[in-house]
Formats: C-alpha cells, sequence, structure tokens
C-alpha cells in the first residue's frame, strides 16, 4: 500500500490549562473534545476532536496546553514545540483564552519534506521521534522541531508529522464539527505558496498576501459555520 498523501493533519489550539481548552471547545464549537494523552518529549498533554470532512478526510483539531507537574524530555535549553515555551503568546492565552495558533501536515517522508523546504530556504528543524500511550496502544510519530521552538511565518508555515501505524483520527468518534477550509494570510505569501506547492499540499489550503499574519479554518458544527483564526 502507497503510503498517504501529504495533507492538513490537524490544526492546533493552544489552551493556559485543558480544563480551559475543553470549556472553549464546548462553548464555540458545540461539543466536548475527546480525552487526548500525555507527550512525555515534550511536557505537554492534549485533548482532541475529529474534524475530519471530504475536503480533509483525515484531519483533527488539537487542544494542547503545557503540563505542569511534567518534566519535558528534551534537553535543557531546548524549546517545547509550536512556541509554546515564547511568554508572549502564553501572556495572549492568558488574556483572551484558547487561540488557534498553527497547523500541521502530514507527509510520507518527513525527511524528504524537510529537504524541500531547506531548497525554498526554510530550515523546518530536526525530525524527532515521539510518542504517547493510547488505550488502543502506542500510537507513534516522527516530528519536525526547531531547537527554538519557533513555527516559522507567524505559524503559517506548518510543522511536518510522519505518522507510524495509527493515526488519531482511526480512533476518535465522530463530532459534527466538519473541516470545511483552511487560509493562509500572510506578506510572505508567494514564499508560503511556494513552500506548500514544495510540500505537495497544493488545493489544501489558500495562501493570500495580507497583514497582519493569519490563520482561518472554517468550520461545520451544531453551532453553523464557525471560523477559528490565529
Amino acid at each position: 500500500m502507497s503510503p498517504p498523501a501529504p495533507c492538513v493533519d490537524h490544526l492546533v489550539v493552544l489552551a493556559t490549562d485543558l480544563a480551559s481548552g475543553a470549556a472553549w471547545c464546548e462553548r464555540t464549537l458545540g461539543v466536548a473534545p475527546a480525552t487526548g494523552g500525555e507527550h512525555p518529549l515534550m511536557g505537554t498533554h492534549n485533548r482532541l476532536l475529529q474534524i475530519s470532512s471530504p475536503a480533509h478526510p483525515r484531519a483533527y483539531l488539537e487542544i494542547i496546553a503545557i503540563n505542569s507537574i511534567a518534566t519535558p524530555a528534551i534537553p535543557t535549553g531546548a524549546k517545547r514545540w509550536f512556541d509554546m515555551d515564547c511568554q508572549a503568546l502564553q501572556a495572549q492565552v492568558a488574556q483572551h483564552g484558547p487561540r488557534l495558533i498553527h497547523w500541521v501536515a502530514a507527509v510520507p517522508d518527513a525527511a524528504a519534506a524537510c529537504a524541500a523546504l531547506a531548497m525554498q530556504g526554510l530550515e523546518r528543524g530536526d525530525i524527532l521521534s515521539a510518542s504517547r500511550a493510547t488505550p488502543q496502544g502506542l500510537l507513534q510519530w516522527r516530528i519536525t522541531v526547531r531547537p527554538d521552538g519557533q513555527r516559522l511565518l507567524d505559524g503559517c508555515l506548518p510543522t511536518l508529522i510522519e505518522w507510524g501505524a495509527q493515526h488519531p483520527c482511526d480512533t476518535l468518534p465522530a463530532s459534527g464539527v466538519h473541516l470545511q477550509a483552511l487560509a493562509l494570510q500572510h506578506p510572505q505569501a508567494p514564499t508560503l505558496a511556494t513552500a506548500c506547492r514544495a510540500l505537495g499540499l497544493d488545493g489544501q489550503v489558500a495562501v493570500q498576501p495580507g497583514t497582519p499574519p493569519c490563520l482561518r479554518a472554517a468550520l461545520a458544527t451544531p453551532h453553523g459555520l464557525v471560523t477559528l483564526t490565529s
């Protein structure tokens, strides 16, 4: 069987803690997120929501937070993924509540995808092996994380993930929420569009010039159409 084609894998919503993230999800999208798990590598944990749709058939939403009682396994001085150690970003979430900050693209070969971005002058970071325990067994993946933890292009350039045998959507229950479209607005739109093409994501996302930089995810929900913005 050939590996899946590159695609939008998941949206990343940062919360100060998982309780406030779950409450935000119920309030904003009309449904409670499913139980997620722990990320020993980063000292973070999450809750998940199935958002697959015909346009994005293997997609989910991740509500993620730092686990205050966990010690990350990453080397001293390294930063957590998704800019989670950025004090300015933490302050914004603390003041305004959980927010969409990033997205992750699934690729069949993370090393090849990183090389394609390097050809565009974009250093996506090291490829780390990560995992978390689930009731169905161990989820395993390889993911790009820069030592400085930066998302790049204000969160519009995706982190890359290469899944092992299992994917979260294999066991996530249907939620009634479906990703309709993901749009990326950035003043460096040509650079971003070239990067997405190099990753094989043509047609998966809309890239448009503009300021401020912004991600927009349109979701069909029990509350009707909801657009999340970064």
